[in-house]
């Protein structure tokens, strides 16, 4: 908004900058004079919400130098130059080097209220949009792994950033399918370590001996069939991210060995009896309660401290069924991108069948069916007559869910507009208007509820 942009004034007059400020703050801008370029330096930094009103000729540095300052600071704040008749083919010169525009003396308080307000708002929208792109750099692979508007959710997508730039190790929970591994990717896509190797490991997933050999690495003749030397797992991670998935099932043994990795930051081949510095972040992941595991005496609970710096929980899918149509919207599109098929129409009965599941294999589940769905497999009926469905729950509160989830749907395929969603629905505009209220939905054309209202 306007007034969230300041327009500095620099003119050596006292008389002309008293009545350049006076007329800028009766536009309703907020305003800061000064009577020399000096001055206004300090204001003049990298995506500031300033505008710039400066007179062409002052003592000491002159408003064609500020031109020069401010340009190789941040080009796009917007700089009027105020010139007397004399100095016109100057600042003309100038606007070809960067200058927004210049205003010839004598002006009125009018003129210099409408340049400065057109300025104003090209700030805006070039602050806006570079809002925007920084938005997308830092929430593009965000969205895609953890979309949705849930309030679970959001949290996670707050810490993820939060956390991303760090190096503290970060324990990640949730059960199978959650995306536990998408998020530890996205926590060295967005840091310092972005350049570097994003290394994962499935704890569970290989022998023990097999396993200690891909983590730690080995010298050639360290075992039989170590024909040459391998750099293990924690070594190529240097400088980068080492994934943990399944932390709990790694044996007893292990756990000691990765203590050490983490209190010295080295690690040791098989084998070798060098040490080699290593630089890497540890993020780890397990679908049991690793606090339990320890009480239990089947996980270290000095290896834990270490692992559990911070935590991010990831919640399953049956406790935000809210995101389910959005998260199976986005994983249509995707398999339709992938397989080189038209997106097939999501059916308001298909929607709540998807509502209704409990969703055992969560994400990972959801997005087989979106699959499936795209290549035609699935027939009217996404899921297996006996799919399971959400407990706990009573039927005014899954009642709920749906009616949002439907209405919602419908307002996303007609891109807000609540007279196309009303028609599809088969539901008045002054109900749905009423509906919108109710559950708190934005629509598109909301502002013409009250018209609405009064046509019927």
């Amino acid at each position: 908004m306007a007034d969230e942009i300041r327009v500095l004034v620099v003119e050596d007059d006292e008389n002309v900058r008293i009545g350049v400020e006076q007329a800028v703050a009766l536009a309703g801008f907020p305003v800061s004079a000064y009577a020399s370029a000096a001055d206004a330096y300090a204001d003049v930094a990298p995506g500031a919400p300033i505008v710039i009103v400066s007179d062409v000729r002052m003592p000491g540095i002159d408003g064609l130098q500020l031109l020069d300052h401010v340009m190789a600071i941040d080009p796009q704040i917007p700089v009027l130059l105020i010139s007397g008749h004399a100095d016109i083919s100057t600042a003309v010169s100038a606007m070809r080097v960067g200058a927004y525009d210049f205003i010839e003396k004598p002006f009125s308080s009018d003129v210099i209220a409408g340049r400065v307000a057109r300025a104003v708002e090209k700030r805006r929208l070039t602050l806006e949009v570079e809002g925007l792109r920084a938005t997308l750099h830092n929430w593009q692979g965000i969205e895609a792994l953890v979309l949705g508007k849930s309030p679970a959710m959001a949290e996670v997508r707050k810490k993820i950033l939060r956390l991303a730039d760090t190096s503290v190790s970060v324990l990640i929970t949730g059960e199978t399918g959650t995306g536990k591994e998408l998020i530890a990717r996205s926590l060295h896509d967005f840091s310092a370590r972005r350049d570097a190797h994003f290394v994962a490991l499935n704890c569970g997933g290989l022998p023990e001996q097999v396993f200690e050999s891909e983590l730690f690495g080995h010298e050639a003749g360290a075992f039989t069939g170590a024909i040459k030397k391998r750099v293990g797992k924690i070594e190529w991670a240097n400088g980068g991210t080492l994934f943990l998935d399944e932390i709990e099932t790694m044996s007893m043994p292990l756990q000691i060995k990765m203590l050490r990795v983490l209190q010295e930051r080295v690690v040791e081949r098989l084998g070798a009896n060098e040490l080699i510095p290593v630089d890497c972040r540890i993020v780890a992941a397990s679908k049991a309660d690793l606090a339990e595991v320890s009480a239990g005496g089947g996980f270290r609970a000095d290896l834990l401290y270490r692992l559990n710096v911070a935590q991010i929980e990831l919640p399953p899918l049956r406790e935000r069924r809210e995101d389910v149509p959005l998260l199976f919207e986005h994983f249509v599109l995707a398999a339709a991108r992938r397989f080189g098929t038209p997106a097939p129409v999501v059916t308001a009965a298909q929607v709540s069948e998807l509502m209704t599941h409990a969703w055992p294999g969560n994400v990972r589940e959801l997005q087989n069916v979106a699959d499936r769905f795209v290549l035609g497999l699935t027939g009217d009926n996404l899921l297996s007559a006996g799919a399971a469905t959400v407990k706990g729950e009573t039927l005014a509160d899954q009642l709920a869910y749906f009616e949002r989830m439907l209405i919602e749907s419908a307002l996303r395929r007609h891109h807000g507009n609540v007279a196309d969603a009303s028609t599809e629905l088969g539901m008045p505009r002054k109900t749905l208007y009423h509906k919108l209220r109710q559950l708190k939905i934005a629509a598109r054309d909301s502002l013409g509820e009250e018209k609405d209202d009064k046509d019927d």
